[in-house]
């Protein structure tokens, strides 16, 4: 078992997830040469912190003997709300057509109430808030709470803006959209859960193999999806290389297959070991720090993919 030192300071090195998207976001504006991606930069927070919220409350699926943690549920699902509302400003400001700073309450209504977009907007933070709300109720004394409702909303809050976003023009692309976000929040949320949480080496022993189970399908979804759904948007083959959305997705796509090869090697050495109780908790820490640290850079990419017109 490790030391508290030590694990506390590799729980710290999460925060890399942080610089690690924003890493994201600029490379794919120096792929784009459009302007500063301000609303990426917030768009890929609000993602991180929706798939950390998913992967916490599906954590006790993979091992029946944790617990849900609450506080820490109550905590990041009231940031995630508030990133949302940015998000949301953002959004709002680019229908307008004016400066964000510039977005005045009046208008900034009009769009909550007039338009799909600011409606779909007030569901997420309705959903967001409801899953803070419960998160802070349940720690507070709910001993027969279940996080099958967090479930519920996190994955509608994670869902719906997809769901709405262009690809809901296409024959099945809401559903191909839907899809690719709730992959993606599970396969990355998952793993930072389990850094999160897990502090011995039994635990890492039990629920390591049963997220490598689930992780290789999802992985296989997300880029399924996501080739799908961008040939889709871009029309073919062509436009990959002569526009920035293109050049974005390629960018993503190598991120993504990188991540590939680092799961089969994991599987073959990482996840036997820790399933064989012959690596500590610290080492298993490190390297779901070192996985989720690459996954964010793919949602940096991601996120600035989806408010590139």
């Amino acid at each position: 078992m490790s030391s508290g030192p030590t694990v506390i300071r590799d729980v710290r090195a999460l925060l890399l997830i942080v610089p690690a998207g924003l890493l994201g976001v600029g490379l794919a504006w120096l792929l784009t040469a459009g302007p500063a991606p301000a609303e990426g930069a917030v768009r890929v927070l609000a993602d991180g912190l929706g798939a950390t919220v998913l992967g916490l409350a599906a954590l006790p699926r993979l091992h029946e003997r944790l617990s849900p943690p609450w506080r820490m549920l109550a905590a990041l699902a009231g940031v995630w709300c508030v990133t949302e509302f940015v998000v949301l400003v953002f959004e709002a400001a680019e229908v307008v057509g004016v400066p964000t700073r510039r977005l005045s309450a009046e208008q900034f209504g009009t769009f909550l109430t007039e338009i799909s977009g600011g409606q779909v907007g007030i569901a997420i933070l309705v959903a967001t808030a409801a899953v803070a709300g419960y998160s802070t109720l349940a720690f507070r004394g709910g001993e027969s709470a279940s996080t099958d409702l967090v479930l519920v909303f996190a994955a509608v809050a994670v869902a719906l803006r997809p769901i709405t976003g262009h690809m809901s023009q296409q024959p099945f692309g809401s559903v191909l959209a839907a899809v690719h976000a709730l992959a993606a929040a599970a396969w990355f949320g998952l793993l930072i859960a389990l850094a999160l949480v897990i502090r011995t080496r039994g635990e890492w022993a039990v629920t390591l193999p049963r997220y490598s189970a689930v992780a290789l399908p999802l992985i296989g979804v997300v880029a399924a999806t996501g080739v799908v759904n961008g040939l889709i948007r871009l029309g073919g083959l062509g436009p990959l290389l002569d526009t920035g959305y293109g050049r974005i997705m390629l960018a993503k796509t190598t991120v993504l297959a990188g991540l590939l090869a680092l799961g089969w090697w994991w599987r073959r050495t990482w996840v036997r070991r820790a399933a064989d109780h012959r690596m500590d908790a610290t080492g298993s820490l490190r390297r779901a720090v070192l996985e989720v640290t690459v996954m964010a850079v793919a949602f940096g990419l991601a996120a600035t993919l989806a408010v590139t017109a």
